[in-house]
C-alpha cells in the first residue's frame, strides 16, 4: 500500500470533481470531516470525495474519516449504493510517506497498523470507485477495495513499494492477482510499474472507461442510482455471493449462492418484484 508520493505544484489544490446539486448529508452524519466531502447527489446515493491537498495522499486520519462516512451511509436506509472519487489530478496518489518513514516494525507490528484500512470491505452496500488520476500504492488498493471501478482516460494504477523497499501493505498483492493474474500482477509487484486506464480495463480491473473525468463520475452517479433503485436486500446478497465466489470453491460457491437464492424467497421484496413483473407494474420495494 506504501505508494510514490507524487510531488505536488505548490500553487495547486485540489479541485474535487462533483456533479452539480451536491446537497451535503447533514442528516446521516453531523459530523465535520477535515479530509472528505460527504454528499448524496442523486436520490439513494452515498458519495464520499478525498479531499486532502493536494494529491490525496492516504493517512490514518484520512482513512478513520472515509470509514466513518462509510458506515453512516451502510447504516442508512436511504442510502442504496455509494461512490469513493477523488481530484481530476488524483483519486489518491499513495500513502503519506511522512507518517510511516520513522516507524519500527515493533510499532508497526503491535498498533497493527493499516489494519483499519481494509474495513471498505466490510461496507454491505455496493461500492463504486470513480477514479481519475494517479491510483498508485494505497490508492491503486483502496480503488480495488471496490466492488465496481470506473475511470476516466487519464487514471494511472500501480503499486510501486518496491521502489520504496517494501511491499504493498493494504491488499495489493492480494487483490491485484485475482483481478489480472499471477503474471501480470507479479511483473507489476515487482517493477513498480504503472499502467494505464486503458489496460486496466482490458485486464478487467476496471468495469469501463469514460471520455473524461466528468463523465466518469457521471457514469459512477449513473450505476449507483440504478443500483439504489433495486430491493436492498437483493442488491446485499447479489454482493455476498459475488465476492463468496472469491472465498470458496465453484461447487461450494454455486450451493451457497443457491441457499441465499432460496432464503430471498421469504422477504416481501421478492412478493413484490415478481408480482409487479407478472402484472406488468413498477415494483415499490420495501426493503424487507
Amino acid at each position: 500500500m506504501f505508494a510514490r508520493f507524487i510531488r505536488p505544484t505548490p500553487a495547486r489544490l485540489i479541485s474535487p470533481i462533483v456533479p452539480r446539486l451536491v446537497h451535503p448529508m447533514s442528516s446521516l452524519s453531523s459530523k465535520s470531516y477535515e479530509h472528505i466531502l460527504v454528499s448524496s447527489p442523486r436520490p439513494g446515493v452515498g458519495q464520499v470525495t478525498l479531499n486532502r491537498p493536494k494529491v490525496n495522499a492516504l493517512n490514518t486520519p484520512l482513512m478513520s474519516e472515509l470509514n466513518d462516512a462509510l458506515r453512516a451511509f451502510d447504516d442508512s436506509k436511504a442510502i442504496g449504493a455509494i461512490i469513493i472519487t477523488g481530484s481530476e489530478r488524483a483519486f489518491a496518489a499513495g500513502a503519506d510517506i511522512k507518517e510511516m518513514q520513522n516507524l519500527t516494525f515493533s510499532e508497526a507490528y503491535s498498533k497493527d497498523f493499516i489494519r483499519l484500512w481494509s474495513d471498505v470491505t466490510q461496507i454491505s452496500k455496493p461500492v463504486i470507485a470513480a477514479v481519475n488520476g494517479h491510483a498508485l500504492g494505497g490508492g491503486c488498493e483502496l480503488a480495488m477495495m471496490a466492488d465496481i471501478i470506473y475511470c476516466g482516460p487519464t487514471a494511472t494504477f500501480g503499486q510501486p513499494e518496491i521502489t520504496l523497499g517494501v511491499i504493498p501493505g493494504a491488499g495489493g498483492s492480494q487483490r491485484l492477482v485475482r483481478a489480472i493474474g499471477k503474471a501480470r500482477a507479479m511483473e507489476l509487484i515487482l517493477t513498480g510499474k504503472t499502467f494505464s486506464a486503458e489496460e486496466a480495463e482490458r485486464w478487467g480491473l476496471v468495469a469501463r472507461v469514460f471520455e473524461t473525468p466528468e463523465k466518469c463520475v457521471e457514469g459512477a452517479l449513473e450505476t449507483a442510482e440504478t443500483i439504489a433503485g433495486y430491493g436492498a436486500l437483493a442488491v446485499k446478497a447479489a454482493k455476498e455471493v459475488v465476492n463468496q465466489s472469491f472465498e470458496v470453491g465453484l461447487s461450494e460457491g454455486v450451493k451457497y449462492e443457491r441457499r441465499v437464492f432460496h432464503a430471498l424467497f421469504s422477504t416481501k421484496d421478492q412478493k413484490t418484484g415478481m408480482t409487479a413483473f407478472v402484472n406488468r407494474t413498477k415494483p415499490e420495494w420495501a426493503g424487507e
